[in-house]
């Protein structure tokens, strides 16, 4: 049979159209040997099951439906969610070579971030460069440098409290906040309305924010999207702009401190340590901004968040406060605490270990991807998968957690381990919490954060009770409900009520002359450091590795 060109033609045409037919009919398709989940439609997949808030909470009940490692067909992509330890250490731990890469994030990693951002960083070259300068510059040698800086910024934190309780969110922010830009870029952040620190955070809650929009999300679910025009994609403008302006912050820090390297008034700090790698490796400013950048946003808002939920559970769970105060008063008596008393406090430390459990912060992890196919409990996890830490799942479970959502410190009294400890655990049944993350993604300022959680757990502690707020006209206490959290990437409490008092006057007194003596021992009139003491005030209770 002899065929025209026409028919030539429109045959191929056809045959065109049944292709993109056949694989438009395919997205959103679980395929048999991947993990099991919940029914999927065409295109869409899951996509309609997604809720809009509170995520975390569905992706738990599809683990009780679907198993610890269940899938979700998202458009394009696939994710596998893994809500049993044991995943987490065979797949995360022990695969790490597949498991360490992050999705393509299109709006958070290449248009807000520049490709620069550490934290969603595919497992490339650029990203084992900035992990080896991480290690470096946040080694538990390195960080016990730091802990002047803590013990200061947590003293002012205990003056802000004191005078302004009805802010002490505020005073919360400030002192993470001030810790970490001293940490990282050798200043203190002295007020919560410093213009450095209002435009860091501004900027971060405006990357949160568009990284979690559902634009965001379609652009990484249907890859095609991305070549829509800017003009049908307006979160590209503004992406570019927020990146804009982080650039610049992280840039005008970092080249600051190596100006002060060169001038020799640069204090101890993240940025110093840059600079001389820097000279070795021969990176470029963005990248070490980045690199700084990345740190001092992690640092900030993660303890600080932390520290909001200990304090709301001290007002529902009243009870264990008065147990940690007991211990406190009975080591420490009338001084406040301090690093030396860690080993002596085991309930106190059991209180920062259950805080990172009870608002675990990050309760979808941040994801993980795949870089080859691979094979788990009989099902195959394809290459370029989204692996997802369900952190809330594993948080609540009542196996590991017997009644999940009460605050019990006591169910750590036998646990020793700081979080890197607990994090390297070969046993995961034993780990105490998952929320820096597993595998080579893990966090690597735990025992930074260890420290910080401490030393404000027990400083609050001894100077001040948390009472229930009443009710201005009924007098009835106010009880904040555990579960009305902001909801987003990370999750924290809504404001919530709380009276806070000294325990005694002079435990305000107290805190008004621990600040005093030390404001006139090292700060200068602008509240910045003069000369930052030698050494460490107090011996460390963590071994240098």
């Amino acid at each position: 049979m002899t065929y025209t060109l026409s028919q030539t033609l429109s045959a191929l045409a056809l045959s065109s159209i049944l292709l993109f037919i056949w694989r438009l009919s395919r997205i959103g398709r679980r395929l048999k040997d991947y993990p099991p989940g919940p029914p999927t439609l065409p295109v869409i997949g899951n996509l309609h099951q997604i809720p809009s808030e509170r995520r975390y909470l569905k992706f738990g009940e599809w683990a009780q439906e679907y198993g610890p490692v269940y899938s979700l067909m998202l458009g394009t992509q696939v994710y596998v969610v893994l809500s049993a330890d044991y995943a987490v250490r065979d797949l995360i731990d022990k695969r790490g070579p597949i498991y360490s890469s992050r999705p393509d994030l299109y709006i958070a990693q290449h248009i807000v971030s520049g490709g620069l951002r550490i934290l969603f960083m595919e497992a490339n070259e650029a990203w084992k460069m900035a992990r080896k300068l991480s290690h470096r510059v946040l080694k538990v040698e390195t960080a016990r440098t730091y802990v002047p800086y803590q013990d200061l910024e947590n003293k002012a934190m205990l003056l802000g409290m004191l005078e302004s309780p009805n802010d002490f969110i505020d005073h919360l922010r400030r002192y993470t906040a001030s810790l970490t830009t001293q940490m990282t870029f050798g200043f203190r952040t002295t007020s919560i309305q410093d213009p450095k620190f209002k435009e860091a955070f501004d900027i971060f809650d405006t990357v949160s924010e568009l990284t979690a929009t559902k634009t965001a999300a379609i652009l990484d679910f249907f890859p095609f999207l991305r070549r829509l025009p800017e003009s049908l994609l307006p979160i590209k403008k503004e992406g570019r702009e927020i990146h804009r302006r982080e650039l610049k912050l992280f840039r005008d820090h970092y080249l600051s401190t190596k100006q002060k390297l060169k001038d020799g008034t640069a204090k101890p700090c993240v940025c110093v340590d840059l600079v001389k790698m820097q000279k070795e490796e021969g990176f470029s400013d963005d990248f070490a901004a980045y690199i700084s950048g990345s740190i001092l946003q992690a640092g900030s808002e993660t303890t600080s968040s932390i520290l909001v939920g200990f304090v709301q559970a001290m007002v529902i769970f009243p009870e264990v406060a008065k147990t940690a105060q007991e211990e406190i008063d009975r080591v420490c008596g009338d001084r406040l605490p301090d690093l030396n008393d860690v080993p002596d406090m085991p309930y106190t430390r059991a209180c920062m270990k259950e805080s990172l459990r009870w608002m675990p912060l990050v309760p979808l992890g941040i994801p993980h991807a795949t870089t080859q196919d691979d094979e788990y409990m009989g099902h195959r996890i394809p290459k370029g998968a989204t692996v997802i830490l369900n952190n809330w799942a594993l948080h609540t479970s009542p196996t590991r957690y017997p009644s999940p959502r009460t605050f019990n410190p006591a169910r750590f009294l036998s646990s020793p381990q700081n979080s890197a400890d607990s994090a390297n655990n070969p046993d995961v049944s034993q780990r105490d919490h998952f929320v820096f993350g597993a595998g080579r993604r893990r966090c690597l300022g735990m025992h930074i954060a260890d420290r910080s959680l401490f030393l404000a757990i027990s400083r609050l502690l001894w100077a001040f009770d948390f009472h229930r707020a009443r009710h201005p006209d009924s007098g009835e206490e106010i009880v904040p409900d555990m579960d009305d959290l902001l909801d987003g990437v990370f999750v924290l409490p809504k404001r919530f009520e709380v009276d806070i008092r000294p325990r005694w006057a002079e435990r305000g007194e107290r805190v008004r002359g621990e600040w005093e003596r030390v404001r006139e021992e090292v700060l200068d009139e602008g509240g910045q450091w003069r000369v930052v003491p030698e050494g460490l005030i107090w011996r460390d209770y963590e071994p240098a590795e």
